[in-house]
C-alpha cells in the first residue's frame, strides 16, 4: 500500500512538467499552423498561457497529490479551470497591446492544449488503476453494517474496484472475558496479511464496549494502510456526514471547517460578481415575473420572510409571492408541500422553474446570504429541529446559500426526516466548502432546474 501511496505523489508532482510542456507547445503550434512562420513563435507568450493555465489547474484542486477520483470528476475540475484561465487569457492578451496574441493562433492554441491535458491526464488515470488494482477492505465491527457498506462500495466503483474482503466481529465484552482478548491482536494481524487487506473500516458505533485493537490499527496506519471510522466512509464515499454515526469528538479532530478571511472574501467576492450579473441578465425575466403575480393574485409581488442565517442571526428572506395572500391566516407555520392548495396557478410555475428564488440576489447583495450554503429556515422550524435533530445548528456556521448541497442531491422533502437528511449533506458542504465546491453546486443546480428535480 505504501507502494501505491508513493506511486501517486510521483504521478502528481510529473503531472505539472508533463502538462507545461504541452501546454507550451500548444502555443507554438498555434503560431506554426496559423502563420506558417517558425521566425515568429514567440517562446514568452507560450510560457505566459502554460502558467496562467497551471495556476488555474492548481487552484482547482488538479495537482492535490490526495485527489483520487473518477475520471469525470477530473473533467469538471479541468473544464472550470480552463473557462477561468482563458477568461484571464483574453483579458491579458488583448487589453494589453504589447501582449497581443491573433485570434486565430488563439483558437488553435486552445484546442490543441485542451486536447493534450486530457491526453495526459487519461493516461495518468489509466496507469493510477493498473498500479493500485483495488480495494480490499477489512470490516471491524458489526455484521449489521456490512451489507450496506458492501453495497456502497459497490456503487461508487469508478475509479478502482472495492470489495469487502474480510470481516472482524466485536462483541460487547464483560470484565470476565477481558482476559481472552489477548490472541485478538494476532488473529487480526494475520487476517490483514492472509487476504491482501488494503483499507480498515471501523463501523462499531460504541468503542467503549468492544475490543477494538486500537494500538495495532495505529501501527497498520503507521505502514501505509487506509484506516477509517464508518462517520469518514459516509463522508468520503458518499458526500455527506451521517448523523446518527457523528460524535463531537470527529467535529473536533477532523479537517475542514475552514473559515479563514481569505476564504470568506474570496466566498464573498464571488457573490457580487454572480449577483449583480444574474441581477443585470434576469431583470427582463423579473419584470414579467412581477407582472404576472400582480395580473393573478394583485398585491404583494414580493413575500417577505424572517429566515435564520450565519450564527442564527434572522434577516428577511425575499421571494417572489407564489402562494395565496392569506396562505397562513391561522398564524401557524407550517412545510410547504409539492401539491399544497395554497399555491396559485402562476406560483406554481415560479416555483417548478426556480423563479420565484430570483429576489434572494438583493439578499446576496444585502450579505444576508450567499449564492451556495444552506437553505435558510425560520426560526419556528429551526428550534423545533434543533430540539430533535442533534448537531442541528452548525449549519448556521456558514451564510444560508439560494442553492446548496443538499437541493443538489435530494428530492423535494417537508417532514422533520427530510431535514434530518439534507443537514447531512449540509454538515458536509460546512466542513467542505470551497470555491470549487460552490462551482460544482452551481453546475449541478442549472441541472436540477432544468430537469424540474431537487428542493
Amino acid at each position: 500500500m505504501g507502494a501505491v501511496f508513493h506511486y501517486a505523489r510521483g504521478r502528481f508532482s510529473m503531472l505539472p512538467l508533463a502538462e507545461g510542456l504541452v501546454l507550451i507547445c500548444s502555443m507554438l503550434i498555434g503560431y506554426e499552423l496559423r502563420l506558417d512562420d517558425m521566425n515568429a513563435l514567440p517562446l514568452l507568450h507560450g510560457l505566459v498561457f502554460a502558467g496562467l493555465m497551471l495556476l488555474a489547474m492548481t487552484a482547482f484542486g488538479l495537482y492535490d497529490d490526495a485527489v483520487e477520483e473518477p475520471f469525470r470528476v477530473t473533467i469538471q475540475r479541468l473544464l472550470m479551470a480552463y473557462v477561468v484561465s482563458l477568461t484571464m487569457l483574453t483579458l491579458l492578451f488583448y487589453l494589453l497591446p504589447y501582449a497581443k496574441v491573433g485570434r486565430g493562433v488563439f483558437a488553435i492554441a486552445s484546442v490543441f492544449a485542451m486536447a493534450g491535458v486530457l491526453t495526459v491526464r487519461w493516461f495518468a488515470h489509466r496507469a493510477a488503476r493498473r498500479a493500485n488494482p483495488g480495494r480490499r477492505v477489512l470490516i471491524v465491527g458489526d455484521q449489521s453494517d456490512a451489507d450496506e457498506v458492501q453495497a456502497i462500495l459497490e456503487a461508487n466503483n469508478e475509479r478502482i474496484s472495492s470489495k469487502i474482503a474480510g470481516m472482524f466481529p466485536l462483541t460487547s465484552l464483560t470484565q470476565a472475558e477481558q482476559s481472552d482478548m489477548e490472541l485478538e491482536p494476532e488473529r487480526f494481524s494475520a487476517l490483514i496479511q492472509n487476504r491482501g487487506i488494503t483499507e480498515i473500516l471501523v463501523t462499531r458505533r460504541d468503542r467503549r464496549n468492544g475490543a477494538i485493537p486500537m494500538q495495532l490499527l495505529l501501527e497498520l496506519r503507521l505502514k501505509g494502510y487506509v484506516v477509517r471510522d464508518l462517520v469518514s466512509f459516509y463522508e468520503q464515499e458518499l458526500g455527506l456526514i451521517k448523523i446518527d454515526h457523528l460524535r463531537t469528538s470527529w467535529l473536533v479532530f477532523n479537517n475542514g471547517f475552514d473559515q479563514s478571511i481569505s476564504r470568506v472574501l474570496a466566498k464573498r467576492a464571488l457573490d457580487l460578481l454572480f449577483a449583480s450579473a444574474l441581477l443585470i441578465l434576469a431583470s427582463p425575466l423579473m419584470i414579467l415575473a412581477a407582472l404576472t403575480i400582480f395580473l393573478e393574485t394583485g398585491r404583494p409581488i414580493l413575500f417577505r420572510q424572517t429566515r435564520c442565517g450565519e450564527g442564527s442571526k434572522p434577516f428577511e428572506i425575499l421571494k417572489f409571492r407564489s402562494m395565496r395572500q392569506d396562505a397562513e391566516k391561522d398564524g401557524k407555520p407550517r412545510w410547504a408541500s409539492r401539491s399544497d392548495d395554497r399555491i396559485t396557478r402562476v406560483g406554481r410555475f415560479l416555483r417548478k422553474t426556480r423563479i420565484d428564488e430570483l429576489p434572494q440576489l438583493l439578499n446576496v447583495m444585502a450579505g444576508d446570504m450567499s449564492f451556495v450554503g444552506p437553505r435558510p429556515e425560520r426560526p419556528f422550524f429551526v428550534d423545533k429541529l434543533g430540539e430533535k435533530i442533534p448537531y442541528y445548528r452548525l449549519r448556521h456556521n456558514v451564510k444560508p446559500g439560494v442553492t446548496g448541497w443538499a437541493q443538489v442531491r435530494l428530492p423535494y422533502g417537508d417532514t422533520d426526516e427530510a431535514a434530518a437528511r439534507k443537514l447531512e449533506y449540509d454538515l458536509y458542504y460546512v466542513k467542505n466548502n470551497s470555491p470549487f465546491f460552490d462551482l460544482i453546486i452551481l453546475f449541478e443546480t442549472v441541472q436540477v432546474v432544468l430537469r424540474g428535480k431537487g428542493q
